[in-house]
């Protein structure tokens, strides 16, 4: 029973807001009042600066990894790592300690695929990279690495607990970038933007 308590943790560290936490200790706003309107490494950027940009995404990154190291280390089992991978990303998303309002995930989700296998880690941040490149929006760009990242693992013939996990949390991450789906924003270098039109 006391394996259930390794989701639980994921969902609290995955609470754990720092870009919201460092940016109102640097600057003194709240980073979701501006640019995107999330509490992302790239708000973070944009309102405190770049090294306290790498600061908030080592930390989100952490919030994946831990959590979902120790499930797999201390259970083994593929279905409480899967759980606790996801909802260490829902924490994320829609945090406790942060009404509900959250970022996006990405930072969070890589973490839990780095903690489980590098190579898979690797060759979602290239998905996501190439669909990037192709659809040249990087909400819909997300959206699409979170349904197809799962059945590319399964093709490359990956189908131990990378594949669930990535399948896991690459669903709440799709679900995540459906809210950006038809907006024109400026992501720093992800997405293009039309002169007059920026939303920040």
């Amino acid at each position: 029973m006391t394996d259930f308590l390794f989701p639980i943790l994921g969902y609290l560290l995955g609470s754990i807001p720092f870009s919201i936490l460092i940016t109102r200790f640097v600057k003194g706003v709240d980073v979701r009042d501006s640019g995107s309107g999330h509490a992302t490494t790239t708000n973070t950027i944009r309102q405190a600066g770049f090294g306290w940009g790498a600061l908030v995404f080592i930390l989100d990154v952490g919030k994946g990894y831990i959590p979902t190291y120790l499930a797999a280390k201390y259970t083994g089992d593929v279905w409480i790592v899967t759980l606790t991978a996801a909802f260490a990303v829902v924490g994320h998303c829609w945090p406790l300690f942060a009404g509900l309002r959250g970022g996006m995930g990405l930072a969070t989700a890589g973490g839990t695929f780095l903690a489980i296998d590098t190579l898979t880690f690797l060759i979602c941040i290239g998905l996501l990279i190439l669909l990037v490149l192709v659809v040249r929006h990087s909400a819909r760009a997300s959206v699409f690495t979170g349904i197809l990242a799962a059945p590319v693992l399964w093709l490359l013939d990956i189908r131990d607990v990378s594949f669930w996990v990535v399948a896991a949390a690459g669903l709440v991450i799709a679900v995540r970038f459906l809210v950006d789906w038809n907006r024109q924003y400026r992501e720093l270098w992800l997405d293009r933007e039309n002169a007059g039109k920026s939303s920040g």
